[in-house]
């Protein structure tokens, strides 16, 4: 298994969040979560400018094996996409935590963050999940 980046927080879902410097945060999908779903094929990127309630299903990865909603893991409006995506999807399979961002959000309450899973909870949900 890969590291598990120190600065994410996860939900129990595999998504995982970054806030960034400017108070934005990135979001993408776990290194476990990409290795469970194989060789990614597809990715349907949300639009910019549309808004989410965390929880809701905003883009969807697919690979040879499955098609898998991704959620937010805040609520937010979305700032970006990662448009390397649309022509290149397997960049998550190398990078789930770098280059293979999914999206930016401007979160709406930033204080559901802390919410979520730090990189220690999430190493153990991994472990129970084994």
């Amino acid at each position: 298994m890969s590291e598990i980046p120190g600065d994410l927080r996860f939900l129990k879902s595999h998504e995982w969040a970054r806030v960034e410097d400017d108070g934005s945060v990135r979001v993408g999908i776990s290194a476990h979560a990409q290795s469970q779903l194989g060789d990614l094929v597809y990715v349907e990127l949300p639009e910019v400018g549309a808004e989410f309630d965390s929880g809701s299903a905003c883009a969807v990865v697919e690979s040879v094996k499955a098609a898998s909603d991704i959620y937010a893991p805040i609520g937010g409006r979305v700032l970006a996409v990662n448009d390397a995506l649309s022509d290149r999807p397997e960049i998550i399979n190398e990078d789930a935590f770098g280059e293979g961002w999914i999206f930016t959000l401007a979160p709406s309450n930033p204080d559901e963050i802390a919410a979520m899973l730090d990189a220690d909870a999430y190493a153990q949900l991994l472990k129970d999940e084994d």
